[in-house]
């Protein structure tokens, strides 16, 4: 690529065609990831790989598994002591049942401005929008200021371990140089209330920690009193764990969440005075809790039951699981409760763990993110905010990367983006596509 230009306040218009056209063509390639391995995100990396190398880019295609395909490449800044940006984002999407939709979910169709099917916003947009920016700085001889290193991921819907799992682990050196990364979840319009538009940027995740838990205990016929019920003793336990009430936690982000969210509403609480009740502090600021209510506290809630073979025999073991998140910083209550609540009669181990992430609200990538938003949406108002799940950014971390949610959708009143997530009829406006091009091609050029 050339040398840049200087900074411009538009891309061009192919560049808008381009992302509603790779949304809907990417949304076409299903790429469903029912947690069972038989997911094939290939088809899906090789059209970005393509068109990434109609650039002159050298994308490379890793794989752990065949048919579990990542897609990596790396475009030079003008500034080589400038740290590296990683933007990621996944090639996989959760199963959709198409009698459920109004719309076919893998036809991305294009319907009355807006485009239609899974992946829309989870997350096939945002890897749209990236390739049609890549593509645009192409045409016009634009580099960005700092290294970017493109990264599409297989299994972000799963454990990972094909895609940013095997990444990190196994071509950590594809990264050298990144200190930062921006993905999914975040810089979208949460509408608040009337001439309220929010766009809260991910600046921090809950630890993922699901759950399996056992119970042994004596087999025998269902007509005769069994004290060691294995079904009795793990029905207990799970009854516990889905009525425990955690205590709040508050962690740097999620103080700066409610800080701001509460001054928008002419609030101005003290969050560390005697007696401060964050659930009344949420009951006051409307619609905008919903951001931030999951993460005042560690979670867990029961998800899957498993016990028994007929309804006359008493088995000898039962187990359960449990989807169980944590605050930075909650792991060891996390432990300490887990054991308690479970009892002596149930054990319990981890199926899957992830650490819980923050970053910095305070920082210059932070302050350019906000600075890209308010560019374009000047009646916007940016604000911090930690993810209740996770995402890529959790395998990225182990490389020293600090990841921030950042894929902007400037969307309209009523449009409910955390409910299409994983839900039936997922799909994105046309004019949400074209501001956050716009946004990342100004982002990513000046971060």
């Amino acid at each position: 690529m050339a040398e840049a230009t200087a900074p411009q306040d538009s891309v061009d218009a192919l560049a808008l065609d381009e992302s509603v056209t790779f949304t809907s063509e990417l949304i076409r390639i299903d790429t469903t990831n029912r947690g069972d391995g038989d997911c094939r995100e290939r088809p899906a990396a090789e059209y970005v790989a393509e068109r990434l190398a109609a650039t002159g880019l050298e994308p490379a295609l890793l794989e752990r598994t065949p048919g579990r395909t990542n897609v990596v490449a790396r475009i030079p800044g003008t500034d080589p002591s400038a740290p590296a940006l990683l933007v990621h984002g996944h090639l996989d999407v959760v199963p959709a049942e198409a009698a459920d939709w109004t719309v076919h979910p893998f036809s991305g169709e294009v319907r009355d401005g807006t485009v239609w099917g899974r992946g829309a916003i989870d997350m096939k947009n945002m890897d749209a929008m990236v390739l049609a920016v890549v593509r645009y700085w192409a045409r016009a001889g634009i580099r960005p200021r700092r290294d970017i290193v493109i990264a599409y991921t297989a299994d972000e819907e799963a454990s990972a371990a094909d895609g940013a799992g095997f990444l990190a682990g196994r071509h950590a050196a594809l990264f050298d140089g990144c200190t930062e990364g921006i993905s999914e979840s975040g810089a979208f319009t949460f509408h608040a209330g009337p001439s309220m538009p929010l766009y809260p940027i991910g600046a921090g995740e809950r630890g993922t920690g699901w759950l399996k838990l056992t119970a042994q205990g004596k087999a025998g016929h269902g007509s005769k009193v069994n004290r060691a019920n294995a079904v009795t003793a793990l029905a207990a336990a799970v009854t516990r764990i889905g009525a425990h009430e955690w205590p709040v936690r508050l962690t740097p982000t999620v103080r700066a969440a409610l800080t701001e969210l509460a001054a928008l509403h002419g609030i101005h609480p003290d969050l560390d005075a005697p007696g401060f009740d964050v659930d009344e502090l949420l009951g006051k600021i409307g619609p905008a809790a919903a951001l931030v209510a999951p993460t005042v506290r560690n979670s867990s809630n029961p998800t899957i039951l498993d016990a028994g073979y007929k309804v006359n025999v008493i088995p000898g073991h039962a187990t359960a699981y449990i989807d169980g998140r944590t605050v930075p910083g909650g792991d060891e209550e996390f432990h300490a409760t887990m054991d308690r609540l479970t009892g002596p009669s149930v054990d319990w181990e981890f199926a899957h763990r992830e650490v819980a992430l923050q970053a910095p609200v305070d920082s210059p990538t932070y302050g350019k993110l906000r600075a890209a938003i308010e560019r374009f949406d000047p009646d916007g108002h940016v604000v911090p905010y930690c993810m209740s799940g996770g995402t890529d950014a959790k395998q990225f971390s182990r490389l020293g990367i600090t990841g921030y949610g950042f894929s902007p959708l400037k969307l309209p009143v009523g449009f409910d983006y955390q409910a299409l997530f994983h839900g039936v009829d997922e799909r994105v406006p046309v004019d949400a596509l074209h501001f956050g091009v716009r946004v990342l091609d100004h982002y990513l050029r000046t971060a």
